[in-house]
């Protein structure tokens, strides 16, 4: 079924990360960013490089395919670093292309293929799972862009949709007697391993 509220919630999202992009000049895009070793550019860049990529992936059901979302030996880090040097306007301009053609994609987006699959980085998911990945990437990296926007901000839809995940995931994150004593207010949060 097609993931309406969570699609409404992307478009939103996108809108407001454009706006708080809006006035920012060529030497803001070059600020670190709240990401280690990435730039504001490089954020933005990696921002609409996903979103494309999401394009990709979306063309597979269509045509009978289980696509990847980033072909084999594809850096992302390296693929961001090519773009963070182009201006202000280009970056805005590259993201807000990039948004569009993803938006037009899931409108286009055939109501019978949303429980078809593609490949992400963390394995298969189907196609509204992947519109719900993106908004978590636009929510998540709009923090790390440090231009105002916090986790208070973030929709309800995705809160409520990665928090559970999340939790389920925390205990292979961290040593099981260092996340009880964090619960039971018996030690400082600790330190999880592997990406987000």
């Amino acid at each position: 079924m097609r993931p309406v509220d969570t699609i409404n919630a992307c478009r939103a999202s996108h809108m407001s990360l454009l706006a708080d992009l809006a006035p920012l000049a060529d030497d803001d895009f070059r600020t670190p960013s709240l990401l280690p070793r990435y730039s504001r550019g490089h954020v933005v860049t990696h921002l609409a490089n996903k979103a494309r990529a999401h394009v990709h992936i979306f063309g597979g059901p269509a045509a009978g395919e289980i696509r990847q979302v980033h072909p084999d030996g594809y850096n992302p880090d390296l693929a961001a670093d090519r773009g963070v040097n182009r201006s202000a306007a280009e970056l805005r301009s590259d993201l807000t292309q990039s948004f569009e053609l993803l938006e037009g994609t899931w409108d286009a987006f055939d109501d019978t293929l949303w429980d078809r699959q593609g490949i992400m980085a963390a394995g298969r998911r189907t196609m509204a799972e992947i519109v719900a990945h993106h908004l978590r990437n636009v929510e998540v990296h709009h923090v790390d862009l440090d231009v105002g926007h916090r986790p208070s901000d973030w929709p309800s839809i995705l809160v409520d949709g990665e928090l559970p995940k999340r939790l389920r995931s925390l205990p292979d994150r961290a040593g099981h007697a260092e996340i009880l004593a964090w619960l039971l207010g018996r030690a400082p949060a600790p330190n999880l391993d592997g990406p987000w």
